[in-house]
């Protein structure tokens, strides 16, 4: 019996399993991926009502941004996210803002949303993720990070993620436009060009 070509094989065994199960972990993440069918899920607005995607009875589809108070980000995208909601929303992609920072950060909390709400006038809900279940779901690690998702006889389909536009800066320099591309396709029945875009911003504080 030949053990050196007995404990080749085996080697080489291992050695592809081993390659198997890296690629594996790196390719298998949680949270959605474009294509993926979303969830609907009931979280508490700013006026203290429960919302769900499905209760938006005349929404084609929705701009999902997991977003929060404190992240200078998050702030710069702030108006940018008001004029998505004032062109979008009649349209029927309203913007559904989601803080899943409510918890863990002291400027986060549901009272201080109600005045960052009020004090920038949003247009749109601002909803309380405190379990932050809706962030894993969707797979957000940033503030903000953006899902596009169409509805198509009540089923959720994710069209797009990642960054509302190439220029977190400022406005007045985007070249592209991520978000609104994705759904002006959309309502022109055409199929999103871009469909990811690394999201830029904070990362979401994770209670321990």
């Amino acid at each position: 019996m030949n053990y050196n070509k007995i404990f080749i094989s085996l080697s080489m065994c291992v050695a592809v399993l081993a390659i198997a199960f890296l690629f594996t972990a790196a390719t298998n993440k949680n949270g959605y991926a474009v294509g993926d069918e979303a969830k609907d899920f009931s979280l508490k607005n700013i006026d203290g009502k429960m919302v769900s995607l499905a209760g938006m009875k005349d929404a084609k589809g929705y701009i999902i941004t997991f977003t929060c108070n404190h992240c200078p980000y998050a702030k710069l995208y702030e108006d940018r996210l008001v004029s998505l909601h004032n062109q979008y929303a009649e349209q029927g992609y309203p913007v559904v803002a989601i803080n899943p920072n409510v918890l863990t950060q002291k400027d986060d909390t549901f009272a201080k949303m109600i005045e960052r709400a009020a004090e920038k006038k949003f247009p749109f809900v601002y909803l309380s993720d405190e379990d932050q279940s809706t962030a894993k779901m969707y797979g957000a690690t940033k503030t903000p990070h953006v899902y596009v998702v169409s509805k198509n006889n009540e089923k959720l389909k994710v069209e797009y993620i990642g960054a509302i536009d190439d220029n977190a800066r400022s406005a007045d320099e985007v070249e592209e436009n991520y978000v609104a591309d994705a759904i002006d396709a959309l309502l022109a029945g055409k199929k999103v060009r871009k469909k990811e875009a690394k999201a830029v911003g904070c990362s979401i504080k994770w209670k321990k």
